[in-house]
């Protein structure tokens, strides 16, 4: 496996996406490669430079989240390569940096930089496939969301370890609660990794052996 800095995510049937988060010159063309339930790869192909997040949904599609080395925002792909939605024209305010991705069922929500709204993307909704809300929290790396309620994680500066809460109204998200997210033992997470699913934030932090969970739900 050539990728560097690998995404990995498990789909519905038992095999696995390995990608790379940079796509330059001959790596291209294998920068996310799909693997059986046996290891066999049985597909390769690029979804574009700069991949900040990548998530399968329940359905088997691949969402990709970029950061700003790259314009084009969020796409959602399918196994063998085939490009099945993309943000562009979506309407969705800046999106010059996807902060946060989450993916719930066959839903995506996101949180993108520089104004950072909450928006939910259903590709498959032939009336309105997205939705956005304005939101005052800045700088959010996680989201998860359950019901009409809403958590954002991450922050810049001394706001990094900040959780967030908000309810979802008809045009923003309403901020109700704040404070920070620890480890079991009461310490910060520091240096970690963050990866949001439906109502959960999974946390991974050094030496990257295993991961908390939050969950917005309990």
């Amino acid at each position: 496996m050539p990728a560097r800095r690998p995404h990995l995510d498990r789909l519905p049937d038992g095999g696995f996406v390995v990608a790379a988060s940079r796509a330059r010159g001959h790596e291209d063309a294998n920068q996310v490669q799909i693997f059986d339930v046996l290891g066999r790869e049985t597909s390769s192909f690029s979804v574009g430079d700069a991949v900040e997040h990548l998530l399968v949904d329940e359905s088997g599609h691949i969402w990709v989240g970029h950061f700003d080395e790259n314009p084009a925002g969020i796409r959602r792909w399918s196994a063998t390569g085939r490009l099945a939605w993309t943000s562009d024209g979506a309407a969705i305010p800046g999106l010059f940096d996807c902060y946060a991705l989450n993916v719930s069922g066959t839903v995506a929500w996101a949180c993108p930089y520089p104004d950072f709204p909450l928006v939910e993307i259903r590709p498959d909704h032939p009336d309105r496939p997205v939705r956005v809300w304005a939101n005052r929290v800045r700088g959010s790396h996680a989201v998860a969301v359950h019901g009409e309620r809403v958590a954002f994680y991450g922050g810049y500066g001394e706001e990094q370890d900040r959780l967030a809460h908000g309810k979802i109204t008809a045009t923003s998200v309403e901020p109700t609660d704040v404070g920070l997210l620890t480890l079991p033992d009461g310490s910060a997470p520091g240096r970690r990794r963050v990866v949001g699913r439906g109502s959960r934030i999974y946390v991974q932090t050094e030496p990257f052996t295993t991961w908390g969970v939050f969950d917005l739900s309990s």
